[in-house]
C-alpha cells in the first residue's frame, strides 16, 4: 500500500465516519424498530419475525457484491446508498401515521436494508483495498469501535429521544421525528463521504458485455469455495453469532415487558440511557480493547479468549430474567458488563474474516460472501427468537441462549488457519528486513 499523500484519504478522516454510518441503519433495524413496534401495540412475535426478516439483504449481499467489483468505484456504491439510506428513513417517517403502517413501514424498512447492505460491501471493500493487513489489525479496533457508535446513536441518542418525545408529542410524532432525524444523519454522511473518503481502488474485472458479468460472476464464486478450509470457516462464522441471534433480539423486548409477564417494566427512555449509552459506551471500549490486545498476541493465539469473551456474558439476561431485579443500577451493571465482553468478542470475527476468508482477487466480494454468512448465522435464531420466548418464557429462553453458545466453542478450538495472522505476518515481515 503506498503512503498516503493527503489528510482526505488518511484512515483516521473516513475509518469512524464511514463505519459509524454503517452500523446507525444496520442497528435501527435490528434493534430500534423492536422498541418503536412495541410501543405501537405489535406482538414480540410479530416484531422479531418481521424485523428479522427485513434483515435478509445482510445476509443476501454476495449475490450483488461481485457486482460492485465490476461497475464504477466502491466510494461511488458507498456514497450512493448513504443517500438512499436517508430518503427512504424519512418515508419510514411519513408512513407511520398511516392505518397500514407496519406493512408499509417494513416494507421501506426492507429497502433500507438492501442499501444498508450495499453500503456494508462498498465500504469494507475501500478498507481492505486502501489498508495492508498490519493497519487492518491496527485500526480494527477502531472499526468495530466506530460501528457501535451507531448503537450509542439508535439507543443512547434516538431511543432515549423518544421516550421523552412519546410523553408530549405521542408515540407516533415521536417515532417520525426520530426516523427523520436518523435520515438526516445518514444524508450528512453522504455529503462528507462525497469529500472525504478514498476511492478504494478501480474495478477488479472490466466488463464489456452480459456475457463477461457472468464469467465474473462464476469466478467470483467458484475461487470462493476454492479457499483453503473454506467449509471450516462458513461453520465458524455461522455459529459465532448463533447465541447472539436468540439474545440481543429479546433482550430489549424482555426489558420493556411488564413485570407480571415476566420482564423488568423498563420505559423506553430507560431502555435507551441503558442500553444505548452505558451499553455502548462499554462496547465501544471492549472493541478499542480487542483491537490492541490482538495486535499484540496475534489472532490465532486470541481467538478463544474472543469467543469467550462474545458468549459468556449472555449470562446476565439469565440473572435478570430469574431475579427481575427492580435496581437500576444492578440492570445497568449487568448490560454494561455483557456489551464490554460482547465489543471484545465482536471485532475478532471481523478480523479473522478479512485475514482468512477475504484475501485473493475477490476481497471485497468474497469478505461479503463471509459477512452475508455472518448475518445468516444470526438471523435464522432471530426469526426464531420470538416465537421460542413467548413458548419457554423468559426466565427459560435465556438459559436456552446459554445452551446455544456451546457449538462455538467447539468449532473454535478445531478451525484451522490459512493464512498468516496480523502478528504472524509481522514477525515474517521483519525477518525479511534483517
Amino acid at each position: 500500500m503506498t503512503k498516503e499523500k493527503t489528510n482526505q484519504t488518511k484512515p483516521v478522516y473516513w475509518i469512524p465516519t464511514a463505519y459509524f454510518a454503517m452500523g446507525l441503519p444496520f442497528v435501527v433495524l435490528a434493534q430500534s424498530t423492536a422498541i418503536m413496534y412495541k410501543n405501537m401495540g405489535i406482538s414480540d412475535t410479530q416484531i422479531a419475525f418481521w424485523t428479522s426478516l427485513i434483515m435478509l439483504p445482510w445476509t443476501l449481499k454476495p449475490l450483488w457484491s461481485p457486482v460492485l467489483e465490476m461497475f464504477k468505484s466502491k466510494k461511488f456504491f458507498v456514497v450512493t446508498s448513504q443517500f438512499v439510506t436517508g430518503i427512504t428513513f424519512a418515508l419510514v417517517a411519513l408512513s407511520l401515521p398511516f392505518n397500514n403502517y407496519f406493512t408499509y413501514s417494513i416494507a421501506l424498512l426492507g429497502i433500507i436494508a438492501f442499501s444498508g447492505a450495499t453500503n456494508d460491501i462498498a465500504t469494507d471493500g475501500v478498507y481492505l483495498h486502501d489498508l495492508s493487513t498490519k493497519l487492518q489489525a491496527e485500526y480494527i479496533g477502531w472499526q468495530g469501535a466506530s460501528y457501535n457508535i451507531g448503537k450509542l446513536a439508535a439507543y443512547g441518542g434516538f431511543v432515549t429521544l423518544a421516550g421523552i418525545l412519546e410523553k408530549s408529542m405521542g408515540v407516533v410524532n415521536a417515532w417520525m421525528a426520530v426516523m427523520f432525524g436518523i435520515a438526516a444523519v445518514m444524508i450528512l454522511a453522504g455529503l462528507y463521504h462525497s469529500r472525504m473518503l478514498p476511492k478504494g481502488g478501480n474495478t477488479t474485472t472490466e466488463v464489456t458485455s452480459l456475457k463477461d458479468g457472468f464469467a465474473t460472476l462464476w469466478d467470483v464464486l467458484k475461487t470462493f469455495f476454492q479457499k483453503k478450509y473454506i467449509y471450516w470457516y462458513i461453520a465458524f462464522i455461522l455459529l459465532y453469532r448463533f447465541a447472539e441471534g436468540f439474545a440481543i433480539k429479546i433482550a430489549p423486548l424482555f426489558f420493556k415487558a411488564a413485570v407480571a409477564d415476566g420482564g423488568l417494566g423498563l420505559s423506553t427512555a430507560q431502555i435507551g440511557v441503558i442500553y444505548g449509552t452505558f451499553g455502548t459506551v462499554a462496547f465501544v471500549l471492549g472493541s478499542l480493547l480487542a483491537g490492541y490486545y490482538i495486535a499484540k498476541r496475534g489472532l490465532k493465539k486470541a481467538l478463544m479468549v474472543l469467543v469467550a469473551s462474545f458468549n459468556i456474558p449472555f449470562i446476565v439476561f439469565a440473572f435478570l430474567s430469574s431475579s427481575q431485579p427492580d435496581n437500576l443500577y444492578i440492570i445497568t451493571a449487568a448490560v454494561t458488563f455483557e456489551y464490554l465482553g460482547y465489543g471484545f468478542g465482536f471485532v475478532g470475527l471481523m478480523l479473522f474474516m478479512m485475514q482468512q476468508v477475504a484475501p485473493g482477487k475477490y476481497k471485497m466480494a468474497h469478505y461479503a460472501f463471509a459477512t452475508g454468512i455472518m448475518n445468516l448465522g444470526f438471523m435464522i435464531p432471530s426469526m426464531l427468537s420470538g416465537y421460542f420466548s413467548d413458548m419457554l418464557g423468559y426466565k427459560v429462553y435465556f438459559i436456552w441462549v446459554l445452551v446455544a453458545t456451546i457449538p462455538v466453542f467447539l468449532a473454535a478450538y478445531f478451525v484451522p488457519f490459512g493464512h498468516l495472522d496480523n502478528k504472524e505476518q509481522l514477525e515474517l515481515e521483519n525477518s525479511t528486513t534483517k
